[in-house]
């Protein structure tokens, strides 16, 4: 069968379309799923690259972070779906059976691992999973919104409700939009009712961030002082700031936020390494908070959201496997809206 796969660390020029051998259930409560589309996030980026603290376990390795399909075959413990059913797929697998996994709290296992990095992809016509890692959808759905809603919806869900606590009035900056995690945290920040400010360099992104619900925008290109903007919008600092930039934001988001307020991130695209003055921190009672992915119960959450059409992801464009590399530069180049997705199969 067919698989995208990265044959060594250096880019997206090592990806090539291979032929690897099909799955098979390992354990009663696996599912065999027929891949009908994959999308790309940025740690597919950092996995092409090699980046640090990226190893994939050998090469050849099949890559792709999110996917959606269909289900072929079952094994006998499975009972939530069965084949035929068409299912989004949830990218972090935990062994299933430590304290964490058994408490609801998967994301805190000792072996939790993301599908794409620590893994075998989705980018391949058959992939088998842990039954807990795939429900169904209902409702209208394409597949390539289906295969790019899981890993950024999820993420973006619980920051802004498990670790952020948003609620409905407050006030929340989000650095970047455009990339798939951001524009799903402006979408999560609107249906809990809050009010939203975005950042971008592209002023044709801000107008796609208002038609999705900001009421306001700020082209970081163009000015420096986005706090100063952001304040002035909304008579104060911020409840709440989404910044998964890191090093080149860091800053000013701390200058947007106001006392008691809460910055989440779940990323570093531009720098992991960041200055802070802990007076601050104390004085204003400021909360740093880490997220990553999501529990099997916030997933559940997103994709009852996501089957009732409250949550769907802007789709950039859509890319056969052979072209994946076309797509991989377009997200290296921050040029799209939305996600980027690899179709599969038809």
């Amino acid at each position: 069968m067919r698989a995208l796969c990265l044959t060594a660390a250096g880019g997206p020029d090592h990806l090539a379309v291979m032929d690897v051998a099909p799955p098979v259930l390992r354990a009663p409560t696996d599912v065999r799923i027929g891949v009908r589309a994959a999308a790309l996030n940025h740690l597919d980026l950092w996995v092409a690259d090699g980046a640090p603290g990226v190893a994939v376990p050998a090469f050849p390795h099949v890559v792709g972070t999110d996917g959606a399909g269909v289900v072929l075959e079952t094994g006998s413990a499975v009972t939530h779906v069965r084949p035929g059913d068409r299912v989004v797929i949830n990218p972090g697998v935990s062994c299933g059976g430590c304290e964490p996994c058994r408490t609801g709290d998967e994301v805190f296992c000792r072996q939790f691992g993301v599908l794409g990095e620590h893994r075998p992809g989705t980018a391949v016509e058959e992939l088998v999973l842990p039954g807990r890692n795939v429900l169904p959808m209902t409702g209208e759905w394409s597949w390539p919104e289906a295969a790019a809603f899981p890993l950024s919806t999820l993420t973006a869900w619980r920051m802004l409700t498990t670790r952020a606590r948003l609620v409905a009035g407050e006030q929340v900056l989000i650095w970047g939009i455009g990339g798939g995690a951001a524009v799903a945290a402006l979408q999560v920040a609107r249906h809990l009712g809050a009010r939203v400010a975005v950042t971008s360099s592209a002023d044709a992104k801000l107008d796609r961030a208002r038609a999705l619900g900001a009421e306001f925008g700020v082209n970081h290109r163009g000015t420096d002082d986005v706090p100063g903007s952001v304040k002035r919008h909304f008579g104060s600092g911020v409840h709440v700031i989404v910044d998964s930039v890191g090093a080149p934001t860091w800053p000013r988001s701390l200058k947007a936020l106001r006392p008691g307020g809460r910055l989440v991130t779940c990323g570093a695209t531009g720098g992991p390494f960041v200055e802070l003055d802990i007076r601050r921190l104390f004085w204003f009672q400021w909360s740093l908070l880490g997220s990553t992915m999501g529990t099997s119960r916030e997933f559940a959450e997103v994709v009852v959201l996501g089957n009732a059409g409250l949550l769907r992801p802007p789709v950039d464009s859509v890319y056969p496997l052979a072209e994946a590399a076309r797509a991989y530069r377009r997200l290296a180049g921050g040029e799209q809206f939305g996600k980027l997705v690899l179709e599969v199969t038809t």
